[in-house]
């Protein structure tokens, strides 16, 4: 064996020290396509529903923590919104529509909302109504009783992030929301003069998302649509309160910049940001957790995923599925 020099060693080893490190491989949409793809089958369940997450011990954050109709729901979102075949279609149509009482109410199972609240009976019906509108399934029961009896006695005790729960869950059953309720919801929905709702990104968004909903325009949008633009952080996120509060910030903000900012130039630069932060929040998993580091979430992949294709960086089926405005939270809302 021949053995080296100390001059010859020397050198090797400088070479070694100054060769450049590997630059990381740069994200594509068909990676992050492919390997969500696969996060979703490994996190699909024999009875058609979904797991938050990859881990059997994970009960999810957020809205998969709230109820377990999120995580499904968001799945099929997401598998509609890229002209995927769920793993077994047939199963999730039926696991939901298992889910529905006599009442026309959805429950959940799981999940930290009191399944008879009205903000779980608000909740879990609306998102049983958007998988499966999504699905091209009808409900059993009529579920727009359910609304109504909120409406007359519980709604202003709802959080503000729900007011757009209502015109949507209408909306899929083919209805306009009644004028009576469309009077209640927007007595609640109080701007201050930069157009913010209880100095919150969210309640904010669920306004503008309520608007688009019913067909009018933004009040005091241009205010609003400022106030979004500087609020946004350095690294491209979203964060007015506390952590706990703000999960889907960044997608709420994104909405409310592609609706009323449409091709502005403040506005692309914007998106273009916010796609960066999200495609930091992906795992090796395939999934996506809520901020960079963060386990992946079902919930969350849903957010970032509509952020993506908010900002352009990600591309829907084409064509969109049918009545794609409907199908989730408005990422896939035409702009006017």
């Amino acid at each position: 064996m021949k053995l080296l020099t100390l001059s010859t060693a020397l050198v090797l080893l400088a070479s070694l020290v100054a060769a450049p490190a590997a630059e990381p491989k740069p994200e594509t949409t068909d990676n992050v396509l492919t390997d969500l793809k696969t996060f979703f089958a490994k996190t699909a369940k024999p009875d058609g529903s979904f797991r938050p997450g990859i881990d059997l011990k994970y009960d999810g954050i957020s809205d998969s923590a709230y109820s377990d109709l999120a995580p499904v729901t968001y799945a099929v979102i997401i598998h509609k919104t890229f002209g995927w075949k769920l793993p077994d279609e047939e199963k999730t149509r039926a696991f939901l529509l298992s889910r529905q009482q006599d009442d026309g109410a959805f429950v959940n199972v799981a999940g930290t909302v009191d399944p008879k609240s009205a903000a779980g009976r608000a909740y879990n019906t609306t998102m049983a109504l958007m998988a499966l509108r999504a699905l091209g399934t009808k409900p059993k029961h009529d579920p727009l009783p359910v609304f109504d009896v909120v409406l007359k006695a519980d709604y202003k005790d709802l959080p503000l992030y729900m007011t757009s729960f209502f015109p949507l869950a209408y909306r899929a059953c083919d209805k306009p929301i009644p004028k009576d309720a469309d009077k209640k919801i927007k007595a609640l929905m109080v701007q201050t003069d930069d157009g913010y709702i209880n100095d919150h990104v969210a309640a904010t968004f669920h306004a503008a998302h309520y608007y688009r909903l019913v067909g009018e325009e933004v009040p005091k949008a241009d205010a609003m649509l400022k106030r979004v633009l500087r609020d946004q952080k350095a690294d491209g996120s979203w964060m007015l309160n506390p952590p706990a509060r703000d999960r889907h910030a960044s997608f709420d903000a994104a909405f409310i910049i592609r609706q009323l900012g449409g091709d502005k130039p403040e506005a692309k630069k914007s998106l273009e940001k916010v796609a960066k932060w999200s495609l930091s929040c992906r795992n090796a998993d395939g999934g996506f957790g809520h901020y960079p580091g963060s386990t992946s979430d079902a919930d969350a992949c849903f957010f970032h995923v509509g952020t993506l294709v908010m900002a352009g960086w990600l591309k829907p089926a084409n064509p969109l599925p049918k009545d794609a405005h409907l199908l989730g939270w408005g990422h896939l809302f035409p702009v006017k």
